[in-house]
């Protein structure tokens, strides 16, 4: 497997893999919607999840008519809700290692729940 942050691509190989000018990828830098790394030379060099998101970007754009400050709104959406669905993951990872469990066998009784508990696994969810 290989690593998808690992940056792959200089600006005019992604430019041309999404067919746009390698000046709207340096706009869209400027405006701090995508941020590649860069070489000691300060070459920009694009991963495959910054492909992604640019790709993603480039549809709200054309497809949808978004404007540039509701992609940016969009893109912080979509970055916490990530955030939130990782960190729910790892509550459930907890809880079903230990977190769930009683410590004392004596406090088997069934017990309320303020919140239904999920009853398969949680899935990513990619609205675009």
């Amino acid at each position: 497997m290989t690593d998808r942050g690992k940056p792959l691509y200089m600006i005019g190989v992604v430019a041309e893999m999404l067919s746009v000018h390698p000046q709207t990828l340096r706009f869209y830098e400027k405006k701090g919607l995508v941020r590649p790394s860069r070489t000691v030379g300060r070459t920009r060099m694009y991963s495959a999840e910054d492909v992604e998101e640019l790709a993603r970007l480039l549809r709200l754009t054309r497809d949808l008519g978004v404007n540039l400050a509701g992609i940016e709104i969009i893109l912080k959406m979509r970055r916490r809700m990530l955030e939130m669905q990782k960190q729910i993951e790892d509550l459930v990872v907890y809880l079903r290692e230990d977190g769930g469990e009683p410590r004392d066998a004596a406090r088997r009784e069934p017990r309320e729940a303020l919140v239904r508990a999920a009853s398969g696994q949680l899935k990513p969810v990619d609205l675009f």
